[in-house]
């Protein structure tokens, strides 16, 4: 397969079989066009030609797309995503050749979870990526306010009574309204201008940055939920590497699109894999990173469940602080 029948594909899948016939196609595409990615391959000493089932294929560390530019193939990229990271912490960059692929996947991704965005009011705050330049999650969440119903919501910075406000005069209004913000924001919301509005969906990306203590997934969710007058908090879980999101309606437990899958690796044997319930590194294979790598080893260890949802449990112990790190349970 080439490039334009992968993008015909990747969103039209029917079965586990055609998810696999998809990533053993792209793995052999971006073995043979993306030279980082050949060599690592390599150097685990692996024959493609052998490669026949997902479980086979090498996963690349996370780490190296903060110190290679990863493209598969004679393309020239659109865009440049780029991690927030700490002060001192090298970040990562994501040369997007296709912004279109980018926000079908999202935007796809998204409305198979919430629906169509246009019954949503969408409120951002996300003052920590706004403050950059290069945030794929502002990206994003851009698209998704433009498709929203915007006769309210959009993005805050520090304007947390104005949002306070506004979030009244949508439930008064009738607004079906959808909140996402980066954690330490809706915490410091939650404490300081609190709000109640129990349908809306509250959504939070996580990201403590050196703000607040880290606190347990449970504390942070009870807080978010005095705070907001809701019975549970909404998660999504990317990062700059990736083109897709997974979802989480509550109770920290994630699904992810048909196009986007989770493997749970032995930390002791990468290359090997554990049943459901065991914990281990959190591998990804997102077909929509079709100009990159699709084939993706975080840093993040996390247990996956029978029906294929997963839980994030924390980052390696050796791996440095993500900007976008996760809590620890």
């Amino acid at each position: 397969m080439d490039v334009i029948a992968f993008k015909q594909r990747i969103f039209e899948m029917q079965s586990l079989n055609d998810f696999n016939e998809i990533a053993i196609g792209l793995f052999q595409y971006q073995y043979r066009n993306n030279e980082i990615y050949h060599r690592f391959v390599n150097a685990l000493g692996i024959n493609p030609v052998v490669v026949k089932r997902t479980e086979q294929i090498p996963f690349l560390p996370v780490s190296f797309f903060k110190t290679h530019k990863l493209i598969s193939g004679s393309f020239s990229e659109e865009m440049v995503f780029e991690s927030s990271g700490t002060s001192g912490i090298e970040t990562s960059k994501h040369y997007v050749v296709d912004a279109d692929l980018y926000q079908r996947s999202f935007m796809n991704g998204l409305e198979l979870f919430y629906g169509n965005l246009l019954q949503y009011t969408v409120f951002a705050l996300l003052p920590s990526y706004l403050e950059r330049g290069n945030s794929s999650l502002v990206y994003m969440v851009e698209k998704m306010v433009l498709k929203s119903e915007r006769a309210m919501g959009g993005f805050f910075l520090n304007e947390l009574e104005e949002l306070q406000n506004q979030l009244v005069e949508a439930r008064r209004n009738g607004k079906k309204i959808m909140l996402i913000g980066v954690t330490f924001a809706l915490l410091e919301m939650a404490e300081s201008f609190p709000v109640h509005i129990p349908e809306a969906i509250i959504i939070e990306t996580g990201g403590m940055k050196g703000r607040r203590d880290e606190i347990t997934r449970m504390e942070l969710h009870e807080k978010l939920c005095q705070g907001f007058g809701v019975s549970k908090i909404h998660s999504e879980y990317g990062m700059t590497e990736l083109l897709s999101q997974a979802w989480s309606n509550g109770d920290g437990v994630f699904r992810s699109p048909p196009w986007m899958k989770i493997l749970i690796s032995d930390t002791n044997d990468p290359l090997s894999y554990l049943p459901t319930g065991r914990s281990g590194g959190i591998n990804i294979i997102d077909l929509a990173n079709i100009h990159s790598c699709s084939f993706i080893a975080t840093q993040d260890l996390g247990r996956m469940f029978a029906d294929g949802s997963f839980e994030v449990l924390g980052r390696f112990d050796n791996s440095d602080i993500r900007g976008c790190s996760l809590l620890a349970t």
